[in-house]
């Protein structure tokens, strides 16, 4: 179950969402653009985060910095959820 939360928008976004939502758009409702736009983000964050690990341990690579991996990737996995 989800839970509600009220916004308070410039009539400039409002418009937006609204254009975005309802007859003819994807969206049947304002709140499902708006759900979506939000998992957007943090779908775009997340995988930001995931680059930027993965930057990091490239670098670690370039500079020596590595260790043997004696586990299964399964495993390594796991832990990184």
């Amino acid at each position: 179950m989800g839970s509600t939360l009220n916004l308070s928008l410039t009539d400039e976004l409002r418009a937006f969402v609204d254009r975005n939502s309802g007859d003819g758009t994807l969206y049947a409702t304002p709140s499902e653009f708006v759900r979506d736009l939000l998992r957007q983000k943090k779908e775009e964050l997340e995988a930001a985060q995931i680059r930027e690990a993965i930057l990091e341990g490239y670098e670690d690579v370039l500079k020596g910095r590595t260790s043997e991996f004696r586990g299964s990737l399964r495993s390594l996995l796991n832990r990184a959820e």
